[in-house]
């Protein structure tokens, strides 16, 4: 008996456009010779299917068992239609529908096939700096619209040739509908240009690169998102000249290794880690150096690990690669920075790039395809074989965390330093690429650019504006004029608090009663002091905050000034303490007189001295107690290095701790420190002895604060947290106690991942699930 045919129609969600979901389908399809068609269109695919009942049930389940590697299926809708008797399937064309947008795929790096065809002589994409394919390259950074289609991406202007479009064309090719595919014949072309100088001709071009970077010269090289300043990372000389040209003096620079042998030989490598480094992402990872590593010194001044990363375009593969013909060096090891000046956005423009990287470059490597949206390198790192975010960019943005149901369209504008904003359109939150700090205009320009960039590809307008609580960020100033130009509600949201939400989101957790312990370097207080040490209970309703514990205060001295100078914070904690005879500590030796009578007028008057119980700050003063580091040039440099120290630890010394209160009460474990300065313990032991000390007190006033409010999950988060000597501690001792233990696994603890926070509070607010009239959250 023939079984009689049933017709179904599917919406399928998620990332499915870009990333070989429709060929995907229709091969599906045929195989189980099912008729119909699939496309297209602003909410994701859609499909109908035609056959037997046994047959639409296989393909509905192999329709997300067997999906490409690169999709993502957040949902597949079902509903019955009426067979028309079709047995053959076919893809349509796109279409808008009313109402909805689809995913934006992040860019990917290129695949082994690809690789492939890249060094087959025989190819007709030999050595074709833009080989790309369904699996493979560049997604978000081209996009201009939805739904995801070559007219709507920059490779628009580049018409296919006729052997480009009959792959693009047939089911059975690796590059069917795959939006930018090209080759040497119909794609983009690199040029380099020196002292306005053209130079054309991919091996020219790819030659006069790698001979200038063996003279040590610097290169700014155009990427999937943006430029890199690329030198050799061998070269001290090349590195130094970078760091003086890009004002840059101690803070790490990211390397590029051509392949995972080459990373091996200058760091250690886990199988975490090497899944980490060799993931589609490809983010930049934290790799433990090698002792005698053949890496310039000045890469990671005073730093005992490696930010490495592995080439994701064709173009970096070729900068590693021979050029026939010419017998250039061919690079061992690449340090390869974001393309701008400390502090500035990244250049993405080619005349841009020319104009202000004019300055440190020698020789520009370009090409004329257009960057619609830049974007910088992700970095990570492994803590325990668990990937731990710390900037969430290039390959993960700009995927979304699903939120607990549809909410009015938020925008959410993040922090003032590691800024990124985070959009939520139906159940969906959008978080930006990493943008940078705030501190300058061009910075500022960039996050409006990117705003209206972001509002315009998912055709929303935020109905309600959440900034942080703080009133001097520049980021709470746009949101204000933002909302009063467009008469649009403005919510503002205490740090930690948002911090503590972040986590929360990522996990899909919100409603769970927790615990957040919330450590980092500064954050306005619902008291108007700086916040950074807190313990916060949330509940079901996760728009209520409560401070259930801190770290106990200390003034910090001149504010900012402090931030810069950790000897200054040690001198104001070192009289909280109650340590008078300090003359004999490094810290007092590392200010001058007149620095040191400012500090000693200012913390006995109180004049220009805040209060804060910043966890960061108390890491900056033990730095400065144990003579690690008394001022800095980068953000947290610091504690950096004081948990570097750490590590080198053969025994680390018993450091006390205790509470007082609801207060983790750092005075006696400072005085152990102090005393073991002058016994000559040495100063490693002293750092691990710290981190163990604080870890421990954290845990006993966590574990007594959740076992009062009998809650027993407990999330770790803030900027503090991304120093995995703490992170482990806390966490194995919390475990040990039976707590689940939340952490940061999809973005980071750090203030790139405040605007998901602020954005799922947000969202909660507009949906009427806490009431608070005052527009400040209920942290308290």
């Amino acid at each position: 008996m023939i079984p009689v045919a049933e017709r179904r129609r599917l919406v399928v969600r998620g990332v499915v456009q870009g990333v070989g979901f429709r060929p995907f389908v229709a091969g599906l399809a045929r195989e189980l010779r099912l008729g119909g068609y699939c496309g297209n269109d602003d909410s994701g695919v859609f499909l109908e299917i035609e056959g037997a009942a046994a047959d639409l049930d296989e393909f509905t389940r192999r329709l997300r068992d067997d999906a490409p590697p690169l999709a993502v299926l957040v949902d597949v809708a079902t509903a019955p239609r009426m067979p028309r008797g079709e047995d053959d399937f076919r893809i349509v064309e796109s279409h808008h529908a009313d109402g909805a947008r689809t995913l934006v795929p992040p860019d990917v790096a290129t695949c082994a096939d690809c690789l492939r065809e890249l060094n087959d002589p025989a190819d007709r994409r030999y050595r074709h700096p833009f080989v790309n394919c369904t699996h493979c390259g560049p997604r978000y950074t081209v996009i201009t619209d939805l739904p995801y289609d070559r007219p709507a991406t920059t490779m628009a202007r580049f018409p296919l040739c006729p052997s480009c479009a009959r792959e693009y064309t047939d089911p059975t090719d690796r590059r069917y509908h795959a939006q930018p595919i090209c080759c040497p014949d119909c794609g983009p072309r690199i040029f380099a240009v020196r002292d306005g100088r053209r130079i054309d001709g991919d091996a020219e071009v790819l030659a006069t690169v790698q001979a200038a970077l063996a003279a040590g010269d610097i290169v700014a090289v155009k990427g999937l998102g943006g430029f890199h300043l690329v030198c050799d990372a061998t070269n001290p000389t090349a590195v130094n000249r970078l760091r003086e040209r890009k004002h840059r003096p101690d803070k790490p620079f990211a390397v590029m290794a051509p392949d995972v042998a080459a990373v091996g030989a200058v760091c250690l490598l886990s199988a975490a880690e090497q899944a980490v480094l060799t993931a589609p992402a490809r983010p930049i990872v934290l790799l433990r150096a090698r002792p005698g590593a053949a890496v310039a010194d000045a890469v990671a001044p005073g730093l005992d690990e490696l930010g490495v990363m592995l080439p994701y375009t064709p173009l970096h593969h070729l900068l590693f690669a021979p050029v026939p013909g010419h017998g250039n060096d061919v690079p061992r090891l690449l340090v390869a920075t974001s393309g701008n000046l400390s502090g500035e956005p990244l250049c993405f423009r080619n005349d841009d790039a020319l104009a202000r990287l004019g300055g440190i470059a020698d020789l520009f490597l370009m090409h004329d395809r257009d960057i619609a949206v830049p974007c910088e390198d992700s970095v990570v790192a492994v803590a325990d074989g668990v990937e731990l975010p710390l900037r969430r960019s290039r390959g993960f943005a700009p995927m979304p965390v699903l939120l607990g149901g549809a909410a009015p369209v938020v925008l959410a504008v993040g922090a003032e330093v590691k800024n990124t904003f985070c959009l939520t359109r139906q159940d969906y939150a959008f978080c930006s690429a990493h943008l940078g700090d705030m501190g300058t205009v061009e910075s500022r320009r960039a996050f409006e650019a990117s705003v209206a960039q972001l509002t315009a590809l998912h055709r929303v307008t935020p109905e309600v504006v959440v900034a942080d609580a703080h009133p001097g960020y520049a980021t709470r100033e746009w949101a204000e004029r933002y909302c009063e130009d467009h008469d649009v509600e403005l919510r503002a949201v205490q740090h930690h608090h948002a911090h503590v939400a972040s986590l929360l989101a990522e996990h899909r957790r919100l409603g769970t009663p927790v615990l957040g312990i919330a450590f980092d370097g500064t954050g306005y207080g619902c008291d108007r002091t700086v916040w950074g040490g807190e313990l916060l209970l949330v509940g079901t309703d996760p728009c209520d905050a409560r401070r259930a514990g801190h770290l106990r205060s200390f003034p910090l001295p001149g504010g900012d000034v402090a931030v810069r100078t950790p000897a200054r914070v040690a001198l104001a904690v070192l009289r909280e303490a109650g340590i008078e005879e300090i003359e004999d500590l490094p810290c007092v030796s590392a200010l001058g007189a007149a620095e040191r009578a400012l500090v000693d007028s200012q913390l006995a008057s109180g004049v220009g001295c805040v209060r804060t119980t910043s966890a960061g700050r108390l890491f900056d003063a033990v730095a400065s107690v144990l003579g690690v580091r008394h001022r800095i040039s980068y953000e947290a440099q610091a504690a950096i290095e004081l948990e570097v120290l750490a590590r080198t630890a053969t025994d680390a010394a018993p450091v006390h701790s205790s509470l007082r209160g609801d207060e983790l009460d750092w005075a006696g474990t400072l005085a152990c420190l102090v005393a073991g300065v002058r016994l000559g313990v040495p100063a490693a032991d002293l750092a691990a002895g710290f981190h163990r000390a604080l870890a421990s007190a954290t845990v006993r006033l966590a574990a007594r604060i959740a076992d009062a409010a009998e809650v027993r999950t407990i999330g770790l988060t803030g900027g503090v947290f991304q120093n995995r000597l703490l992170l482990g501690m806390v966490r194995t001792m919390l475990q040990d106690r039976g707590f689940e233990v939340l952490t940061h696994r999809r973005v980071p603890p750090n203030d790139g991942g405040l605007s998901l926070g602020q954005a799922a509070l947000g969202a909660a607010f507009a949906r009427g699930r806490a009431v608070d009239p005052a527009g400040t959250g209920r942290a308290r």
